[in-house]
């Protein structure tokens, strides 16, 4: 820091500065973010806790930079942000992303479908070897039945497919500000319909009443604009069918992030308190009162609204290990209500 003009006078100098860095967010979530970027190394990983660090990163102008200020702005606490060479492929950085330990949120700044499934797949592989995490991408500004058709075709519970785009953008914007969003909230059970979102003024559609029905039925999550401010609609999964069947279990975004939640946290308190135990019916017993308390934990921040079946038995098969079971029912974010006036004359 430059101390400007120096006195002869003894005493206590002091200057100051400003710009507009935009900080991680303090109770927010790690994003991944995969973007094509002219500098910076390809396929490489950058840790991101500010705004400024991408500018000096990147550069100001570049596409991702403008991605990580919409995810700090909107509440995410970190950026793993791993830049795309023009002509490279995104699947080395949904590769290095996967491969992250801690990440909630994942985005990319493609609408190409296809690149879209494989980070479809790449999300989906990394949860089933206990990295949890959700993706959220754009259509850009495609009509309300593309949309449609693109959600159906991606249909998974861990992407979130929003619209329309940004008014002078690609949609890349408006899928960074949903992540950003998601991240931000720290209670996973707290529906993502109503959140604002920062850095976004205008939108290249408004969506009637019917079309927004369409959307949200079909999978997609609408952002709308009023006031001049722009905030989610409904926060939906484009997780619609079952086996060619319609199926709405998955539907609302809260489902799985409650479930993301509730089961890595058993695990994780039952990985740090049973490294080395035995498989005893005492220690059994101690393995069921922890997961008790780890869901009476849940049940009293109202991430769940009942628990059941809580067991922990040896396996028939390998005596080395405990079976553990139980059921919960996720609590359920209030998207409507209803009043029904009687009037008397």
């Amino acid at each position: 820091m430059s101390r400007g003009t120096e006195h002869e006078r003894p005493g206590v100098y002091s200057s100051y500065d400003a710009s507009t860095v935009v900080s991680a967010g303090r109770s927010g979530a790690a994003v991944g973010l995969a973007a094509r970027c002219g500098t910076g190394k390809a396929d490489e990983l950058c840790r991101l806790s500010r705004y400024e660090e991408a500018v000096s990163t990147f550069g100001e102008q570049e596409g991702i930079t403008k991605l990580v200020k919409l995810l700090f702005q909107n509440g995410a606490a970190e950026v793993c942000a791993v830049p795309v060479a023009e002509e490279g492929s995104y699947e080395a950085a949904f590769a290095l992303l996967a491969a992250q330990e801690g990440l909630a949120v994942v985005v990319c700044d493609s609408t190409d479908q296809s690149v879209q499934q494989s980070l479809r797949q790449s999300v989906t592989e990394a949860s089933e070897a206990r990295r949890e995490r959700i993706c959220v991408v754009s259509g850009g500004a495609e009509s309300v039945e593309a949309l449609a058709k693109r959600a159906q075709a991606l249909n998974s519970e861990r992407v979130v497919l929003v619209g329309p785009a940004v008014s002078g953008g690609d949609g890349a914007e408006l899928a960074a500000a949903v992540a950003g969003a998601v991240a931000g909230e720290s209670d996973p059970a707290v529906p993502l319909g109503g959140a604002e979102l920062k850095g976004v003024d205008s939108l290249t559609a408004a969506y009637g009443d019917n079309e927004i029905d369409t959307l949200v039925r079909a999978g997609v999550t609408p952002v709308e604009e009023s006031g001049g401010v722009c905030s989610v609609v409904r926060g939906v999964t484009t997780r619609t069918k079952t086996g060619g069947a319609s199926d709405t279990t998955w539907r609302e975004l809260t489902t799985i992030r409650v479930v993301d939640d509730v089961v890595p946290a058993v695990r994780n308190a039952l990985r740090a308190k049973f490294r080395r135990a035995k498989n005893t019916e005492q220690s059994r017993g101690a393995v069921r009162s922890q997961v008790v308390l780890e869901l009476e934990n849940k049940l009293q921040k109202e991430i769940i609204s009942g628990y059941s079946g809580v067991t922990a038995q040896a396996d028939q098969e390998d005596p080395t290990v405990c079976v553990v079971g139980f059921a919960f029912q996720v609590a359920h974010g209030l998207s409507q209500i209803w009043i029904q006036a009687h009037i008397t004359v």
